[in-house]
Parts: structure tokens; C-alpha cells; sequence
């Protein structure tokens, strides 16, 4: 094929997508704050060769009522207790910066890429609700520009962190008792308009120095911030033409920034769902929102058959209007189950790397290493 091969991640939202989909009698809602349950999907997810499962999370519980499955397990928890029991898929949990410290939130991604040998990423988000600040009762609801204002300091800080132990710090000199180098630890010394740290970290740099950070460009400010900080960025479009041309802005804004375009990667989200033929998908779909009529629209997706849907990947591969897809089922165990029987060539990596590398990033050196001991 002449075309590169997409980057393939999948959302695991709950029992799916679509608030409806704990109905399923297939949903598997019953063990849904167990561990099991996640360690079931995101090996599941790494069978079936997966680049990376993303994992959401927030602080406000869902709305909805009765109708829909309420409540969440940690993200960051979920990664981690994961990350053992599998090798080659990235984890890329959701840490909302609004009301968590970014020196939290830096331990939290560096712990993870320890645990997973370097297939760690953060998803950063903002914490909009009124719900969400009370929990804390630290300040009020934020509007859009400083929520983002917020988290674009607070992935400056999380980043200087990550760097502010260099390669090679951590000696464990035994006769000496020595266990790291103080030239190779560093003051952050960051002072901003919601941020004063000092650092350095308490934890050593990780296996891929930077952990993967993505941002959905969702709205104009976090738009502004994906394109200054992502690794990857993640996009919704109405079809392949308006993702194309999202991804074209994109680079151009990007590029704008002083960094490199190539560097980054625009991934498309793509509601689907997967049954043995694209009639009882299309039923299922329907049966789905008569429970639950206030599903918001789709966009562009694909309700069929995993067959179709590699067709569908190929499509997109050939149109070269992304670098990569999030599939997100409307009901997660049932799609996972219909691309396991199709055995898919969706992505059929095996290949055992860290996330960085499976993204042709390479490993940063850290920021400090020019003011560090001499080599």
C-alpha cells in the first residue's frame, strides 16, 4: 500500500458511546466499576492490534438520570492496572486540569509510562460545570478562554516537570551512597497566572522522557492550545472532505506555532457500530435510541459491518484526510465482539514500542540537560 498506515485508537467509554448501550443484554453494565471489566476491553482492544485505547474521565457525573449508567472509575486507576497485563497498546487516560494540581497530574502520567514500560499519554480536559466546582469549592465555574488559558499553564508546568530530572539522574551508586545526581535535577521555577511551582518532580524522567499529550480542537480556545502543545490532536467532522480541511488549518496553525507539522497527528473520531449485517446494525441503532431519544447527532460514522468498516478505513487511508481514527462504539462490547469474529485488518500491528515511537515521535532530551553536569 502506498498510503501510510492509519493510526487506530478506541475510545471506552463505559458500556459505549451512546448513553442507551448499558440496555444491551451483551453490555456487560453489571461489572462495569470492576476491574475486570476494563482489563477484559483493553486487552480485548490489544488483540485485535489497537494503537492506543483512550480513556475518559471527569469529575461531574453523568447526566440523565436513571436512564443512563452514572458514575466513573479513575482513569489514570484504569491505565494502571492495565498496563501490566499488556505490552504493545498505548493508554491515554483523560486528567481534567481545572481543579487538579499540575504537580498531581505529572507524577500521575510518569507513574503510568513506568508502569507501561513507555505507552503512556495524558488527554488533557477542562472541567466546565458548576457540579464540578462545588466538588472542590476552590473558585467558580470558568468561562471557555480561561479554562484553557488554565490548562495551557498547567501542561507548561506538567512539561518542565517531566524534564526537570535528566537522563541519567537517578545513579544508585551503592559505594558512594549516592542515589542520584543533584546536577542532573532541576528547578522548574514557573510562576504564571494560575501556577507559582518550584520542582523539581519527585519522580524520575519516564521511559519516553515526554509522555504522548493530545487535545481534542473542539472549540476556538482549545483549538489554540492543541495546536501550541499536542502530540495529537482529535477532530470531529460532518465527512472526509471537512476533515481534510480541518487537518490542512490545522498544519497551517501548526506551523505558525514554529513547530513542525509532521510532528503532530490529526486523528478523526468515528462513531460506530458493528453487528453481522448493516440491517440489524441500522436496527440496533434505532432500538438504541428509543431508549434513549436525546442521543446527540453522529456526524460522520459508520453503523454496519467490520467488513465494511475496513473498507471504510481504507477510504480514509487513500484520501490521506487524517493521519488516524478513533473508532467510538455506541455500544462497546457488542463491536468489540463483531471485530474479534471478523479477526479485522484494522490494525494489525503486533509490533511492541513505546507510544512515541509507534507515532514516529522521537525521545526528547530534556530541556535542562545543556545546564546539567558535564558528559
Amino acid at each position: 500500500m502506498s498510503q501510510p498506515r492509519l493510526f487506530l485508537g478506541i475510545e471506552t467509554v463505559g458500556t459505549g458511546t451512546h448513553p442507551a448501550s448499558w440496555r444491551r443484554t451483551d453490555s456487560g453494565a453489571e461489572d462495569l466499576f470492576t476491574a475486570g471489566y476494563w482489563t477484559a476491553v483493553i486487552s480485548s482492544a490489544e488483540q485485535l492490534g489497537f494503537d492506543a485505547v483512550f480513556l475518559p474521565d471527569a469529575f461531574g457525573i453523568q447526566s440523565g438520570g436513571a436512564a443512563v449508567t452514572r458514575g466513573r472509575l479513575d482513569a489514570v486507576a484504569i491505565a494502571a492496572r492495565t498496563a501490566p497485563l499488556t505490552s504493545r497498546i498505548g493508554l491515554i487516560p483523560q486528567v481534567p486540569v481545572t481543579h487538579t494540581e499540575p504537580f498531581h497530574a505529572s507524577k500521575a502520567v510518569t507513574a503510568l509510562d513506568f508502569a507501561s514500560l513507555g505507552r503512556a499519554g495524558w488527554e488533557v480536559t477542562v472541567s466546565t460545570t458548576e457540579v464540578e466546582a462545588k466538588a472542590f469549592g476552590r473558585k467558580q465555574v470558568q468561562d471557555p478562554k480561561s479554562l484553557w488559558h488554565e490548562a495551557d499553564e498547567a501542561i507548561e508546568v506538567v512539561t518542565r516537570l517531566w524534564d526537570s530530572w535528566e537522563d541519567g539522574a537517578e545513579i544508585r551508586d551503592v559505594p558512594t551512597g549516592r542515589f542520584i545526581d543533584r546536577d542532573r535535577l532541576h528547578y522548574i521555577d514557573f510562576a504564571g497566572d494560575n501556577f507559582s511551582v518550584k520542582g523539581p518532580s519527585i519522580t524520575p524522567r519516564s521511559p519516553q522522557g515526554q509522555p504522548v499529550i493530545t487535545v481534542r480542537a473542539d472549540t476556538p480556545e482549545s483549538t489554540e492550545v492543541a495546536v501550541r502543545r499536542a502530540d495529537i490532536i482529535r477532530v470531529s467532522a460532518s465527512d472526509l472532505a471537512t476533515a481534510a480541511a480541518h487537518r490542512a488549518a490545522l498544519r497551517a496553525a501548526i506551523a505558525v506555532q514554529g513547530r513542525d507539522p509532521g510532528t503532530v497527528q490529526i486523528l478523526l473520531d468515528l462513531p460506530v457500530h458493528l453487528a453481522d449485517s448493516a440491517d440489524t446494525a441500522l436496527a440496533e441503532v434505532r432500538e438504541l435510541d428509543r431508549w434513549a431519544a436525546d442521543h446527540p447527532p453522529l456526524g460522520f460514522h459508520h453503523v454496519g459491518t467490520a467488513a465494511a468498516l475496513d473498507d471504510l478505513l481504507t477510504e480514509i487511508t487513500n484520501a490521506d484526510a487524517v493521519d488516524g481514527v478513533v473508532l467510538r462504539p455506541l455500544a462497546l462490547h457488542a463491536s468489540l465482539a463483531e471485530l474479534t469474529t471478523h479477526r479485522s485488518a484494522l490494525a494489525p500491528t503486533t509490533t511492541t514500542a513505546t507510544l512515541r515511537e509507534r507515532l514516529g515521535l522521537p525521545r526528547p532530551l530534556s530541556r535542562y540537560a545543556t545546564t546539567g553536569a558535564a558528559r
